[in-house]
C-alpha cells in the first residue's frame, strides 16, 4: 500500500483513485452495453426460447408469415423483414449512465406486445443472457480502478489527474 505524506499526499492520492475509478468504471460500463446491444441484435430473427421471466416467442401468425412471403422477406424470422430493427439496436454511455436500445417506433410494441401481437423481448433477455458478464466485466473494471488509483507518483500534482 502506497504511504500518504500528510494531507496533501492523501487529497492527491484519493483525488487519482477516483479518476483511476470512474475511467475504469465507464470502461466496464461501455464494454457491458456494447455486449448487450450486440446480443439484442443477434436475438432478431430467431425465435428465443424462455429465459428469467420472458417466455419463449410464439410462432408467427400464418397470415403474418403469407405476407412476409408475399413481399419477399425471409420465412421464419421474427422482427426481421428489412434488417432495420436488428440494425437500430445501439448504446450511449455518459459518465457512470448507460443507455441500451433501439430508436426503432416500433420497439416497445414488439418488446411488451399489443392486443394483436404477443410480446417477443429483445433487451429484457439480452440483459440477462449476459449477466455473468455484466457482473464480472464491472467487477473487473472496479478492480482495475482501485488498484490503478493507487499508481499515482508523488511529484504528479491535482492537475496531472484530470
Amino acid at each position: 500500500m502506497k504511504e500518504l505524506n500528510g494531507f496533501l499526499g492523501a487529497a492527491l492520492q484519493f483525488a487519482a483513485l477516483d479518476v483511476a475509478l470512474h475511467k475504469s468504471m465507464k470502461n466496464g460500463l461501455e464494454e457491458a452495453a456494447r455486449r448487450i446491444a450486440e446480443t439484442a441484435k443477434d436475438e432478431v430473427g430467431h425465435y428465443q426460447a424462455s429465459v428469467g421471466p420472458f417466455n419463449k416467442w410464439d410462432d408467427l401468425a400464418d397470415s403474418t408469415e403469407a405476407d412476409k412471403a408475399r413481399k419477399g422477406f425471409p420465412a421464419d424470422a421474427p422482427l426481421e423483414r428489412t434488417g432495420g430493427f436488428r440494425d437500430s439496436w445501439q448504446f450511449e454511455v455518459d459518465g457512470l449512465e448507460a443507455v441500451v436500445g433501439s430508436k426503432d417506433e416500433k420497439a416497445p410494441w414488439f418488446e411488451f406486445g399489443t392486443t394483436r401481437m404477443p410480446p417477443r423481448p429483445v433487451l429484457g433477455p439480452a440483459v440477462i443472457h449476459n449477466g455473468n458478464f455484466i457482473r464480472r466485466i464491472i467487477g473487473k473494471a472496479a478492480v482495475e480502478g482501485i488498484t490503478k488509483g493507487h499508481a499515482i507518483h508523488p511529484s504528479l500534482g491535482y492537475d496531472d489527474l484530470i
